[in-house]
């Protein structure tokens, strides 16, 4: 067995952990000036609305949106779904403004208690 076929058996079938954004996305690989380029397929930023909202954080100065994930959802790697519940494009922008209230929601497709 050759190191190169070890190691391609060692990598994971998928670049992403379960917690990443990108999980569950499928690679694409194109044709370029003779080179094979992979990517990642385009991810769909959910609608806020289909998410069940489980609570609020009003932002405080200094804070960062890794540590309001670490408080209210228990990872500090899950701070995008915090923007996708809040519309945010661009994560620092939910912690730049103090007072700023901030939806904290299940994941997607996951229900909450009616």
């Amino acid at each position: 067995m050759s190191d190169i076929f070890a190691m391609q058996q060692a990598l994971p079938l998928t670049p992403f952990s379960p917690s990443s954004r990108y999980s569950g996305l499928e690679l694409a690989k194109i044709e370029y000036g003779g080179e094979t380029i992979v990517y990642v397929g385009r991810r769909f930023v959910p609608q806020p609305e289909v998410f069940a909202v489980i609570g609020e954080h009003v932002v405080t100065q200094s804070e960062r949106l890794d540590q309001i994930a670490a408080q209210a959802i228990g990872d500090p790697e899950l701070f995008w779904r915090i923007c996708d519940a809040n519309r945010a494009v661009r994560p620092k922008e939910l912690t730049e403004t103090i007072g700023r209230r901030l939806v904290i929601t299940l994941p997607e497709g996951v229900q909450g208690a009616t």
